[in-house]
Formats: C-alpha cells, sequence, structure tokens
C-alpha cells in the first residue's frame, strides 16, 4: 500500500504541514521510524523523539508545539489514538485473504456458506454450520456442529468454534480462541471423587465483538455464556460457564471470570483480575490491574482497586500508609521503650 500525506491528511481529517506528496507504505514506531513509514506521536513521554525519529509522516495532536525542528511531515489531528486506529485499520485491510475455499479444507456436504467467503488451508466446518457472506476463516480453524459465523466476521488460525455456538457479524476472533468449551462443573460424590455435570447451553457471541488469542469462553451448562455487542476481550482471559459481558466492556489479558457473573455494560477492566462467580458489576465500573471480585458492585461508573476491592482513591491513599508501616513500626517500638525509661523510676518508688 502506496500513500501520500494529502492523502493520508484527507482520510483523517487533519491538517498538513510540510511535503504533501511524500508516500508512505506502511506504520512504524515513533523510536524505530524509518523512510516511507508514518509514525505518531500520542503519549507525552514520547516526544523527545519526534526530533529523531526517520519517519517520513508523524502524526500529532492539533495542540502539539514543537520545541525543536521536526524533519518528518506533519499531519495534526484532533485524537491521535483514534486517527491511528483508523490508519491501521486501512493498513491492516490489505493482507486479507480473497474469497475462496481451500482444495484441502474440510466442508461438511450440510454446512451453509454465504456468498464471497474466505476458507483457508485445513479449515474444518461441521454439518449444520452457518457462514455468513463475506466471512474470512483462516487455516486450520474448526467450525463445530450447528455453529453460525456472521457476516464479515475474521477467525483467525486455529480458533475453534465449537458446536452450536453463536459468533455475530463483524466479529474477529484471533489465533487458538477456544468458544464453546465446557465450563468447569463437578458434583462431588460421597467417596470424595467427581462426577462431570454436562454442559448442554452455547456461546452467544453478538455484533463487532474482539475476542484475543488463547483466550476460552465456556458454554452454559443451560442457556447461554453471552459476550453483549462491542466487548474487546484481551488475550488469554478465561470467561466461564453462563457469564454475561455487557456491551462495549472491555477486559485486559490474564483476567478471569468465574461462572455465573454478570459485568455491566462500558466497563473497563485491567490485567489479571480475578471474579468470583455469582456476582454482578454495574454499568460503567472501571477496575484496576490485579484486584480481586468476591461481591457485587452496585454503583454505577465508580474505579476500584485491590484484593478485595475497595474504591480506588482509598486504596491509593491506604498504599501510601502502608509504604510507611516500617518507619512507623520504628517509631512506635522506639517510643515505647522511650515509655518503658520512663516508667521505671516509678516502678522503684
Amino acid at each position: 500500500m502506496q500513500i501520500t500525506a494529502r492523502e493520508l491528511a484527507h482520510f483523517l481529517g487533519g491538517s498538513l504541514e510540510g511535503n504533501p506528496d511524500i508516500t508512505v507504505s506502511q506504520p512504524s514506531k515513533i523510536e524505530e521510524g524509518g523512510e516511507g513509514t508514518i509514525s505518531f506521536l500520542g503519549n507525552p513521554k514520547y516526544e523527545s523523539y519526534a526530533y529523531t525519529t526517520t519517519a517520513s509522516v508523524l502524526l500529532v495532536s492539533k495542540d502539539f508545539a514543537p520545541k525543536s525542528p521536526v524533519s518528518a511531515t506533519l499531519i495534526r489531528v484532533d485524537d491521535v489514538y483514534a486517527s491511528i486506529a483508523r490508519l491501521l485499520q486501512q493498513f491492516g485491510q490489505q493482507a486479507k485473504p480473497a474469497p475462496g475455499i481451500s482444495e484441502t479444507a474440510v466442508i461438511s456436504d450440510e454446512a451453509m456458506l454465504g456468498n464471497q467467503v474466505s476458507i483457508g488451508a485445513a479449515v474444518i466446518v461441521e454439518a449444520g454450520a452457518q457462514v455468513g457472506e463475506g466471512a474470512i476463516i483462516m487455516g486450520q480453524a474448526y467450525i463445530g456442529k450447528g455453529a453460525k459465523i456472521g457476516p464479515n466476521t475474521l477467525i483467525y488460525p486455529g480458533a475453534r468454534i465449537l458446536d452450536r455456538c453463536e459468533v455475530g457479524r463483524n466479529c474477529i476472533i484471533h489465533a487458538n480462541a477456544v468458544i464453546g468449551s465446557d465450563g468447569f462443573g463437578f458434583a462431588p460424590r460421597e467417596d470424595r471423587s467427581y462426577e462431570k455435570i454436562v454442559h448442554v447451553g452455547n456461546v452467544v457471541i453478538e455484533d463487532e465483538v474482539e475476542i484475543g488469542a488463547n483466550t476460552t469462553i465456556d458454554r452454559a451448562t443451560m442457556g447461554s455464556t453471552i459476550i453483549r455487542e462491542g466487548v474487546k476481550l484481551d488475550n488469554l482471559i478465561q470467561v466461564g460457564h453462563n457469564v454475561e459481558i455487557g456491551a462495549h466492556t472491555v477486559i485486559a489479558a490474564q483476567s478471569g471470570i468465574a461462572g455465573s457473573t454478570k459485568i455491566g455494560q462500558y466497563c473497563r477492566i485491567g490485567g489479571q483480575v480475578g471474579f468470583s462467580g455469582h456476582v454482578e458489576i454495574a454499568d460503567g465500573s472501571q477496575i484496576q490491574a490485579q484486584s480481586g471480585i468476591a461481591g457485587n458492585i452496585k454503583e454505577p461508573n465508580q474505579a476500584w482497586f485491590g484484593s478485595p476491592i475497595i474504591p480506588y482513591r482509598d486504596f491509593i491513599r491506604s498504599h501510601s500508609v502502608f509504604k510507611k508501616l516500617p518507619e512507623l513500626y520504628k517509631t512506635i517500638s522506639r517510643m515505647e521503650r522511650e515509655l518503658a525509661t520512663l516508667k521505671a523510676p516509678e516502678a522503684d518508688q
């Protein structure tokens, strides 16, 4: 893909400073740059690289005021991160495979494929499965019996969409994600062994959802595990059976959500957050990384931190005290010794 700075500025709705005819073919990190690349300055702590980058074009905010000369052509935009997201999507579209079905794919005669689908090498599509128009299923992915894949959804290599699970339109399922694995359900026997509880439900993923690599979403015991519209899940997340995640919630890597938990919409959840089962999380909750949630969060649009969680500001204040505890302990010990010394003469009387 070759595109001029002028075309980029028009595409992003930005203003141009520098050579409008310079061309770029790929994005780059600001500290690496490279001729023929476009980079961006979104975080002020990287500003020093703006003066040394070898990128041909640099995306900056409209209020960026250079402290030194910048050799790159500048494109000024209202929101750098939103613009770079659009830009990366544009570059990424060029890598998508063309429609067609690989000769090594195994497609059941009872499966239904929409128009303009792309099915990669060694893909398996089982009986009763439905693949929507324009969907892309890359190599070695598996689509189970009766599963449904919505139009224009992209499934990366090795992902597994198991029996009767549903994925909406315009979704992205990254490599080796598993949708519809059995939930962690076992009934204790009298001899202290365990009997497996069969999970007969499914997983329903609504439109515009992105599921990260190696993330697993368990099917419901009965009914559905539900991922609502616009949810974004990072890599290596565990979603238990009968969980429901509300629309446009984002969850970072290595978080774990135990069964039957209900997470509201527009929540922002950091990495390695743990949810116990059967809890409800209010809309708009912001939960910091490595927090632990053992009870309901009822008040919406609040920030939380810690394990077990407490309000974010309370945690920060408490942590500032916690760091001082060794010195406080020494001070108290010294005061106790001094007090004991003062009391000693009284004891002799």
